[in-house]
């Protein structure tokens, strides 16, 4: 069984969360730092290698509403590229409320402003990849 990896794009960080070798849980591993789309395809490429990763799903940042603005085309323009790049299969999902799920975990947690704001992309993309397994990977479960 691959495993799968998750991103969440970020204009300064791609937040990156893996899943266990089940694909049941799903694991922050950081963040990937933008330097450009060629930098960026290469070090998704060795987390896809270093992790054994069939699968990539990637966050989809829709307005609330459902509708798509421009984050969700900078994101769907991301993955049409990215999926010319790697060997993985690559799906998108819904992130709508996944950075707000982050920052009340965080509240809740009562962590600082400065440290929330260097962590969200990864509890987000950690977030992306449980909703996925939650909903994609336990339904195949119970078939």
């Amino acid at each position: 069984m691959h495993r799968i990896l998750a991103l969440d794009l970020g204009e300064k960080r791609i937040g990156v969360a893996v899943s266990d070798s089940m694909n049941i849980i799903a694991q922050s591993v950081g963040v990937i730092e933008r330097k450009g789309l060629e930098s960026d395809f290469q070090e998704i490429k060795d987390l896809i290698k270093e992790y054994g990763a069939g699968l990539l799903v990637v966050g989809l940042p829709l307005n609330m509403d459902g509708t798509s603005g421009k984050s969700a085309k900078t994101a769907l323009d991301f993955v049409d590229k990215l999926k010319k790049e790697v060997q993985a299969q690559v799906e998108m999902l819904d992130e709508r409320l996944t950075t707000a799920q982050g920052e009340r975990i965080f509240l809740e947690a009562d962590i600082s402003r400065k440290k929330r704001k260097k962590n969200i992309d990864k509890v987000a993309a950690q977030l992306i990849l449980q909703n996925y397994l939650d909903s994609h990977v336990q339904k195949d479960r119970t078939r």
